[in-house]
């Protein structure tokens, strides 16, 4: 049976989100949205408008607006007579997914390589030293943090807005598929040997050597979810849209990270 917001358990007062003077649907929206980003509501997990309400202490009208606000973003899906779920994404969109981040990621590294100065080596070198450390240590979660800081990094420098606009979405999409194995990847010491190369083109203005580095980069994983879905092993993501509220759902695991 999929989970849902309306058979979890209740919790006490001091644990429901206070509420400030933005407004009642801003507030809802931002809550959930951080749940679902930080996968404490997962893929699948059942959203109704009344639970939801009761858990935040308003009406149905704000939730429903908050509710169809993370539907544009492609975070929930809205269910006809049914409610809203966690949206997961399939196997082919995952793949979608990454073939859009190569190329924006391209363009960024292309667009930053000749805005990076002093201070922004310094930092990209910190980011790198970051994950250097998690990887010995093996803090698959610090090293998803630095790794997630690097790529925006070099987003950020592109200066581009458009770019920037499409790129943070995507990732939100990308990011609640983290953490939990570098299967995809081949883990975070070949990661950690890639970024270097990158970063050495990148220091000797070699734009298209450190273009087709990145690209490289970011379809390693790519390579394991097209031969996967050949093989019709969807790696754990779902095959199908998420049940409608009420009914089963086959639960499935997280896949293997975005991670890049």
């Amino acid at each position: 049976m999929a989970s849902s917001l309306a058979n979890t358990p209740p919790r006490g007062r001091a644990t429901v989100p206070k509420l400030n003077h933005a407004t009642l649907a801003e507030q809802v929206y931002a809550h959930l949205r951080d749940q679902i980003l930080a996968n404490e509501l997962p893929p699948n997990f059942s959203l109704p408008e009344e639970a939801v309400a009761a858990q935040f202490e308003v009406s149905r009208v704000p939730v429903r607006e908050a509710l169809r606000r993370l539907a544009a973003e492609g975070l929930v899906t809205v269910v006809p007579r049914h409610g809203a779920v966690v949206r997961a994404l399939t196997t082919d969109e995952f793949l979608d997914a990454y073939r859009v981040r190569e190329a924006l990621e391209a363009l960024a590294i292309r667009l930053a390589i000749p805005r990076l100065g002093r201070s922004d080596w310094e930092e990209l070198d910190r980011l790198q030293a970051e994950m250097a450390a998690a990887a010995q240590q093996g803090d698959a979660e610090a090293f998803f943090a630095a790794n997630s800081a690097f790529h925006q990094f070099i987003v950020d420098r592109s200066e581009n807005g458009y770019l920037r606009a499409i790129y943070a979405p995507l990732m939100d999409q990308m990011r609640r598929y983290l953490a939990r194995s570098l299967g995809l990847r081949g883990g975070m010491e070949r990661s950690l040997r890639e970024h270097q190369a990158i970063l050495q083109a990148a220091r000797c203005d070699d734009i298209a050597e450190a273009v087709r580095l990145m690209c490289e980069h970011i379809h390693v994983p790519q390579r394991v979810l097209e031969a996967a879905a050949a093989a019709g092993d969807a790696l754990g993501l779902p095959d199908q849209a998420p049940a409608p509220i009420g009914r089963s759902a086959a639960r499935h695991d997280d896949p293997a990270p975005a991670a890049g």
